[in-house]
């Protein structure tokens, strides 16, 4: 399965992980590179000095390409993006903030340049300043989420045909979702909580547990009447959240809330009061694997899928 994206970063398949807070690290982006796709370094909440360790080990791991999520409102962005020029890596990601300042230097690094974006406006910005391709993300994803669908953006932004790659994100985990956004006229997919389940991923047991025992209605979005919604599975925090939310609370209150959640969520295994970010697309989550082998079935799933439709007759 090649095409342009896969020939841009050298990689087998048109498939990134997701630079997902507190669950991509340098083991997870290796095992995903190793197995054919483009693995992520994700850097949101991390120190400068954890980023360096795990480009370290994403080295020691793998020889093919792998990326960092650039999280542009990071107090230490700047320290992330001089050291992720200085090792070299082979691309990032941007999110949380406007990533066309940071296309030159990083061109000038050698490292290519894929924006996540939420709309056609922001689309249209980027493609035209020099990133080498970009991410349309829609809000079934898990994580911080925007306000248009996946497919409401894959018919928007893919009629303006841009010149540089597209990839499709928020509510991909399986092959078959792969094959549609294909179909479209997507170059690819990045997909985030697919990777939770694998054997590589740091999150804790118990966050894996709740996320295999999840179902369709287990899916709720915290923030969204402030502009700020995160999707995340149902508990204890995020039924607190939504009281005050809707109960008018101010939103440096709903701030206040949410700080700190993601990393007992993830990393902590507090699945109450903590934050459980994943995608939408939760009965098709319902094992473990070790990256190797997700990424070989979801490609012979998109195969297959993609073979089925070219005998459908309208």
């Amino acid at each position: 399965m090649k095409n342009r994206f896969c020939e841009l970063l050298g990689i087998r398949y048109p498939i990134v992980q997701g630079g997902m807070a507190w669950s991509s690290d340098g083991v997870l982006a290796a095992a995903v590179s190793e197995a054919g796709g483009a693995g992520i370094i994700g850097t949101g909440g991390r120190t400068t000095e954890w980023v360096a360790e795990e480009i370290k080990k994403a080295k020691n791991l793998t020889n093919k390409p792998f990326g960092i999520n650039l999280m542009l409102m990071a107090p230490n962005v700047n320290e992330i993006a001089d050291l992720v020029c200085k090792e070299k890596v082979a691309f990032i990601t941007t999110g949380a903030g406007n990533p066309v300042p940071w296309i030159e230097p990083m061109h000038k690094a050698g490292i290519k340049v894929i924006p996540v974006v939420p709309n056609v406006k922001l689309a249209k910005r980027i493609a035209t300043s020099g990133a080498d391709a970009m991410v349309i993300e829609g809000m079934e994803g898990g994580g911080h989420i925007g306000t248009l669908t996946t497919m409401a953006l894959l018919s928007n932004v893919l009629k303006e045909k841009f010149s540089i790659p597209v990839l499709a994100a928020g509510g991909i985990s399986d092959g078959r979702a792969m094959a549609a956004a294909l179909l479209m006229g997507a170059d690819g997919v990045q997909m985030g909580s697919r990777f939770l389940l694998t054997t590589e991923c740091p999150i804790h047991e118990k966050t894996k547990e709740m996320i295999v025992k999840a179902t369709d209605t287990d899916s709720v979005v915290t923030g969204y009447s402030r502009n700020m919604g995160v999707r995340c599975l149902k508990n204890a925090f995020t039924q607190k959240y939504l009281e005050a939310e809707t109960s008018g609370a101010p939103k440096e209150k709903l701030m206040e809330l949410g700080t700190g959640t993601s990393r007992m969520g993830m990393k902590e295994g507090d699945i109450e009061n903590g934050s459980v970010m994943v995608g939408e697309s939760l009965n098709v989550l319902n094992e473990v694997l070790p990256c190797k082998d997700i990424i070989e079935k979801i490609i012979a799933d998109a195969k297959a899928t993609l073979a089925k439709g070219a005998y459908i007759e309208l």
